[in-house]
C-alpha cells in the first residue's frame, strides 16, 4: 500500500486466529451447524488502517482484491457500529492484507472486529465489550471472539465463548496456496456432522479438527502441505482451511522446522497470544 493512501491512517492490530480443535456436533433446522472449537490468536495478521471522519462517511481507501465496498467487513462492521451509537462521525479504512482469504486464519473477521474495537474508540462510542460482541455475530461466526479477546473455548454456531487456559505455544503455519471455500464445506453431504461434544479442561484440549478429512480429499494441496508438516511436528488444520499448523515449545523449534520446509511451501513462524492486542484498549466498561 502507497505511503500516500496510509498517510493520517493510524494502524491497529488485526492478528490471526487458530482452532486448536474444531467438532461438528450438529446442525440446527436452519442450516447452521453446531460447533466445538478452541481459539487462539498468534502475533501475525493484517493491519486496519482508519482516520476518523467528520462528514459521517465511510469509506474504504484501499480496493482489496475481489471483494467489493459493500462486501468488506471492515466497511460493514464500521456502519453497524455508527447506526448503533447514532454517531455523526465517520471514517477512512484501509488494510495491509498479511492473512490469506480462504485460509481459516480469520482474517476477514479478524479485520472486522479490529474496525470495531479501534472506531469504539476513536469515535469515543463506548460500548462495552458484550454489546460489540452482538454487533459481531452478523457480521460472521468468527468475528465475536475477536472482540471477545481472549483464547477462548466456543460452541454453538461459535458465538458463546468462555475463557480457556493453554499452555504458551509457538507455531509454524503452512500456507497452501488455494483458497477453501467455508460455505463449500459445511454444504458437502460427505462432511463429519455428528461428533460428541467433549468437555474442556483447559491444558488437556484434545486435537483434531473434523473438517480436514474432507478439505484434503477435495483439495490435494492442502493434503501434500499437511502430510510434510506432521512429518516434523503433530499437525492439523485451522478452521475449514487451508492453512495448516504445527505447535513447538520454543521459537527456535519452530523456526528449525520452517527452515527444512521445501522450497515450493509458504509458511511463517507466531507465537500464541493469551489476549487479543487491543484487548485493553476501547473505552467501554466491561459487563
Amino acid at each position: 500500500m502507497s505511503a500516500s493512501v496510509t498517510r493520517g491512517l493510524a494502524g491497529f492490530p488485526a492478528p490471526a486466529k487458530l482452532n486448536l480443535m474444531l467438532r461438528v456436533v450438529g446442525r440446527r433446522a436452519d442450516g447452521y451447524h453446531l460447533l466445538q472449537t478452541v481459539f487462539r490468536f498468534i502475533d501475525y495478521g493484517d493491519t486496519v488502517r482508519l482516520r476518523v471522519r467528520q462528514d459521517g462517511i465511510i469509506a474504504r481507501v484501499q480496493p482489496l482484491p475481489g471483494i467489493a465496498e459493500a462486501d468488506d467487513l471492515t466497511v460493514r462492521a464500521a456502519r453497524a457500529l455508527q447506526a448503533a451509537t447514532g454517531t455523526s462521525l465517520g471514517a477512512d479504512i484501509a488494510v495491509d492484507k498479511r492473512l490469506p482469504t480462504g485460509g481459516g486464519l480469520g482474517g476477514g473477521s479478524s479485520d472486522a472486529a479490529t474496525t470495531l474495537l479501534a472506531l469504539n474508540h476513536l469515535w469515543q462510542t463506548g460500548l462495552a465489550r458484550k454489546r460489540l460482541q452482538d454487533l459481531a455475530l452478523p457480521l460472521g461466526a468468527d468475528v465475536p471472539v475477536f472482540v471477545f479477546g481472549r483464547t477462548a473455548s466456543a460452541s454453538g454456531v461459535g458465538e458463546l465463548l468462555a475463557p480457556l487456559a493453554v499452555p504458551p505455544a509457538w507455531y509454524l503455519v503452512l500456507m497452501p496456496p488455494v483458497a477453501v471455500s467455508t460455505a463449500g464445506i459445511f454444504q458437502h453431504p460427505e462432511l463429519k456432522r455428528d461428533s460428541e461434544p467433549i468437555k474442556m479442561h483447559g491444558f488437556s484440549i484434545p486435537a483434531g479438527n473434523d473438517l480436514e478429512p474432507l478439505v484434503c480429499r477435495l483439495y490435494p494441496e492442502v493434503a501434500r502441505h499437511l502430510a510434510w508438516l506432521k512429518s516434523v511436528g503433530a499437525a492439523q488444520m485451522t478452521g475449514s482451511g487451508a492453512c495448516l499448523f504445527a505447535a513447538f515449545a520454543d521459537e527456535a523449534g519452530a523456526r528449525q522446522a520452517l527452515a527444512s520446509c521445501p522450497s515450493d511451501m509458504r509458511g511463517f513462524v507466531a507465537r500464541g497470544l493469551d489476549m487479543h492486542p487491543l484487548y485493553g484498549l476501547a473505552d467501554w466498561l466491561d459487563e
